[in-house]
């Protein structure tokens, strides 16, 4: 795939720019990220260069004034909230993302388990086993009426019942394993702390998505909405920057709905907000670091495709309306493509027609699509995955890279002692 982003530039920029926006403030900065950092594949895929550890990279370059906290929420751990894409608890991934840090060499400051209450037993084990673990941990409170009742917020009744994490180095990177984690409200106490201690800290807040710089209906911030079309999310022209500054720029409804309390908050905190817009807090350098707008541009449109396909499956699958689906249907609308659009349909539903029968099929790095048809053997993506093998490894066709004979007792196996009702072998069995 062409490359459309400069990743060499990014680390530079990101890096440079986070510093500036410290010393803005004169102290410690508490950068609320955003989104994913180890395995950002969204965006490697609407911004092709950009890769899915490009954020710890960026990290990387300024790792003797980073800090890492981690955020966890007390109702997660009580719910026992499961990421979706790995299928791992909140708190399993808190252990991961530490060590994951701590492998990059980063430093792992402490944990903060936020809005916990006296019951949440779960959150006191959690606690107990970090600390085991050698691990500073700090506990935050629900706050009553927040982030609505700034006077009660700012109080010793609001941030001052929460514990001050204590932190060593300049940049404070507030991060957690979900959304509703708790990570901006960890950023305004510690600033409320911080107050009350005479020391000098600001806070910002690093999202790659949208991309404000970007027009309000490029295919890139389109693809952002696509992905989280199950969330409601819309994009939008920034009314507080438009108005500061006579200036369009993208939001998204949530930072936007927010930000006025945000800045009741900053002036209640720290006498005086340091911004004029939501915009304003963001530190995001990504759309400076696009190398190829049109490689960019396919990409995105070949993500909100992906979507579409995504969100009817889960759909179908969990019996659900499809309101995620026909709300990506209409921003393929907008940008003027249709399923057909992703290379890989038009072969498979070929190879459907023909053989009256489930089929696939996958675009190789070359832009080459490999077919795979359902047979009494193999499915349709078993076969597709072994076609691809055997093209990536110039193996003639005619060849059978696993023989009927070896096939068939593995079928018995699953249909007479397994009780399977379908014999035939699936990707993980090939």
């Amino acid at each position: 795939m062409q490359q459309g982003f400069d990743r060499v530039q990014y680390l530079a920029m990101q890096s440079e720019h986070i510093a500036a926006r410290r010393a803005q403030f004169g102290g410690k900065l508490y950068l609320e990220f955003g989104g994913k950092l180890f395995d950002d594949m969204h965006a490697s895929r609407v911004l092709p260069g950009f890769t899915p550890d490009n954020k710890i990279e960026m990290l990387e370059t300024m790792r003797e004034d980073v800090e890492v906290v981690l955020a966890i929420s007390g109702k997660d751990i009580a719910h026992n909230k499961q990421r979706a894409d790995f299928g791992i608890s909140y708190e399993a991934d808190v252990l991961r993302l530490i060590d994951g840090f701590r492998s990059r060499d980063l430093h792992v400051g402490s944990v903060v388990v936020t809005q916990v209450t006296d019951d949440n037993s779960q959150a006191r084990a959690f606690r107990r086993k970090l600390e085991r673990l050698g691990l500073k941990v700090y506990r935050h409170n629900p706050i009553k009426g927040y982030p609505n009742d700034v006077k009660h917020i700012v109080s010793d009744a609001g941030f001052g019942r929460n514990e001050y994490i204590e932190t060593e180095r300049s940049v404070v990177v507030v991060t957690g394993p979900g959304p509703g984690s708790g990570k901006m409200a960890t950023c305004l106490s510690q600033l409320y702390h911080d107050h009350q201690r005479g020391i000098r800290s600001g806070y910002a807040k690093y999202e790659t998505f949208p991309i404000w710089n970007l027009p309000l209906d490029h295919p890139v911030n389109i693809a952002y909405e696509a992905a989280t079309a199950d969330l409601g999310d819309v994009n939008m022209i920034d009314p507080y920057h438009l108005a500061a500054y006579g200036e369009q720029v993208v939001n998204y409804n949530r930072d936007v709905e927010v930000f006025p309390v945000l800045n009741q908050l900053f002036e209640t905190l720290i006498g005086e907000s340091p911004y004029k817009s939501p915009t304003d807090m963001g530190v995001n350098m990504v759309g400076f670091c696009i190398s190829d707008e049109a490689a960019c541009v396919r990409a995105s449109e070949q993500e909100v495709i992906r979507r579409w396909f995504k969100s009817a499956v889960h759909e179908r699958a969990e019996m659900l309306e499809p309101d995620a689906s026909e709300r990506i249907a209409l921003l393929m609308s907008q940008l003027g493509i249709t399923q057909a659009d992703r290379p890989v349909v038009g072969p498979a539903n070929a190879v459907e027609k023909r053989t009256k029968a489930p089929a696939a099929a996958i675009e190789l790095p070359g832009g080459e699509v490999v077919t795979g048809k359902t047979s009494a053997l193999l499915g349709a993506s078993s076969a597709m995955l072994i076609n691809a093998l055997k093209t990536l490894a110039n193996i003639d066709d005619r060849i059978q890279l696993l023989s009927p004979d070896s096939i068939e007792p593995i079928q018995q196996l699953k249909t007479g002692i397994l009780g399977s009702e379908n014999p035939r072998l699936h990707t993980d069995e090939v």
